[in-house]
Order: C-alpha cells, then structure tokens, then sequence
C-alpha cells in the first residue's frame, strides 16, 4: 500500500504555481487592455498611408508596381524618350578671341622687333587657316602709325595649338630711343 504525505515543500510548490498562474493572467489583461487602449486612442498599428498616383497613371506601362508603404511609383513612361544632337559649332571669322601674343621686344643689335603668337583652333572637327597681322605700333604719342608688320597664315588642326615669333628688323642703321607696342591687327580665319 502506497501512503503519499503532504510536506511543506509540496503546499509551497503548489502555492508558488498558483501564484505564477495568477501573474500570467494579470500580464495578459494588462497587455490586452494596454493594445485595446493604444487602438482606440489612434497611436498604435496605424493603417499605412497610400496614396492617390495622378490622373495619368492609367497611361503607364504594364510593368508599373506600387508598394503602399513606399508611395513612390515605378514605371517606364507610355511615350519615347528624346536625346537632343549635338549643337553644331558656330564658325566667327574674326580669330582674334582665338590668339594671344607674349615677349614684345626689340633688340637694338639685330635692329629686329619680336612678338611671339600662339593660336588655339577652339573647334573640335575643323581645321581652320589664320591669316595673321602683326604690327609694331608707334606709342608715346601713339599716333596710329606703325614701324613694321609681319604677315603669315598659319594653319591650326582641331583642338591643336600652334605658337611662332614674328618678327621685323627695321631698315634704318641709326635711330633715336622710341616707344613701341605689339598689337595683333588681324586673325582672319577660314575653314580648311
């Protein structure tokens, strides 16, 4: 015959699962009544905002997609995309914006005026010739009249550069102390 006895140690085991039982259902009423609260009073589990794509939607292709938590649409255009041609180039001219002239001088022993310019052709398809003029001008009066010029086409590649001296010796043996200036008085290009 099997006799079971009541210890201390059993009533507190039993008395402690009760207890636990008891909290269990206390939490769940808690959190129940907490989301029940949170829900009506509009701050929890909100619905997702969607929203309305324009009246042109319709017309999107059928590989559209559209998340309703990312309002964002994806869709390919219903018309052809349109990629301008190139501009043409404009063609001036006058290339004077086109050359730059450095080191005006004049050596008193060779009885010789230097002016050294360089010519960037701006187009990137064309070959351009430079019909150049190079005066040295009288300065201090300047008065309009010139020492010397020289004269030279030069042809200038696309996007290429060319630098060259110009120069002019004067014919006289002996003179007095005078002012001068360079001046570049033509660039006149054409289309090779």
């Amino acid at each position: 015959m099997e006799q079971r006895t009541r210890t201390r140690m059993g009533t507190a085991a039993a008395g402690t699962a009760d207890r636990v039982r008891r909290g269990i259902r206390a939490g769940l009423a808690v959190g129940v009544a907490a989301i029940t609260l949170a829900t009506v009073g509009g701050c929890a589990f909100g619905r997702p905002k969607i929203t309305v794509p324009p009246p042109n939607w319709a017309t999107a292709s059928p590989s559209a997609s559209y998340d309703p938590y990312n309002p964002t649409p994806s869709y390919t255009p219903g018309y052809d995309s349109y990629s301008p041609s190139p501009t043409q180039e404009t063609y001036d001219p006058d290339g004077r914006s086109d050359v730059r002239g450095s080191g005006c001088d004049f050596s008193s022993s060779l009885r010789q005026f230097t002016y050294t310019v360089s010519i960037t052709n701006p187009s990137t398809t064309s070959s351009y010739s430079y019909d150049m003029r190079i005066d040295w001008m009288k300065d201090r009066p300047a008065d309009g009249s010139s020492y010397g010029q020289h004269q030279r086409s030069v042809v200038v590649a696309p996007g290429a550069t060319e630098t060259y001296t110009a120069k002019y010796t004067l014919n006289q043996s002996t003179w007095q102390a005078f002012w001068y200036t360079c001046q570049i008085t033509r660039a006149t290009k054409s289309k090779m």
